[in-house]
């Protein structure tokens, strides 16, 4: 069974936000072993950065599947 779009942005959204709480906070704790100690908001900032290429990656890769999934 094919994945609607909305559906697929629907997984994307949720796994995206876990992911978005789990960087954070493992970030906090890996940057400074890396000798980077960045504000909170720096933090905050760059994880953001990341979350938005995942979700432009995890979505595009999701449409793929479906549609050469669909082509069979």
């Amino acid at each position: 069974m094919r994945q609607s779009q909305k559906g697929s942005v629907l997984e994307i959204v949720v796994s995206i936000a876990i992911g978005l709480v789990v960087s954070v906070i493992t970030s906090h704790f890996v940057f400074p072993m890396y000798g980077f100690i960045p504000s909170p908001r720096q933090n905050v900032e760059i994880t953001v950065i990341y979350t938005a290429i995942s979700f432009v990656r995890g979505y595009g890769v999701r449409r793929m599947f479906n549609y050469l999934g669909g082509r069979q």
